[in-house]
């Protein structure tokens, strides 16, 4: 079990992720986007369970402002250069990746009872 939580410490469904799993004792790596972006090849490898289009946060005051509504523009390259268009938190354990607060998913990876 790796469990890898990826979002920014300012998140409020981050921070709600974080304390689901310290309350639960699972151990997690939390890796803030601000401070490092995902590389190509780990943005590859959530794409093969979560596409582009349900990454990108269309909803954030970072794609309002860019004025991203109105452009056309490849979803990939987009996120490489400014992570901070990706909906958080990317939580991550191997090969299974979920967007957003999602307890429900992660206790079926643990068989959690509560």
């Amino acid at each position: 079990m790796n469990i890898q939580i990826i979002g920014t410490k300012k998140c409020k469904e981050t921070q709600k992720s974080e304390r689901y799993f310290k309350e639960r004792r699972i151990p997690f790596h939390f890796r803030d986007l601000i401070e490092k972006a995902l590389t190509k090849g780990e943005l590859d490898n959530i794409s093969r369970v979560i596409p582009f289009n349900d990454l990108i946060d269309r909803e954030c005051k970072r794609f309002k402002d860019r004025g991203m509504q109105f452009m056309v523009f490849d979803i990939e390259e987009e996120l490489l250069a400014d992570p901070l268009l990706l909906k958080t938190p990317i939580v991550r354990n191997e090969k299974l990746v979920t967007v957003g607060y999602q307890p429900e998913v992660w206790k079926s990876w643990f068989n959690l009872n509560n």
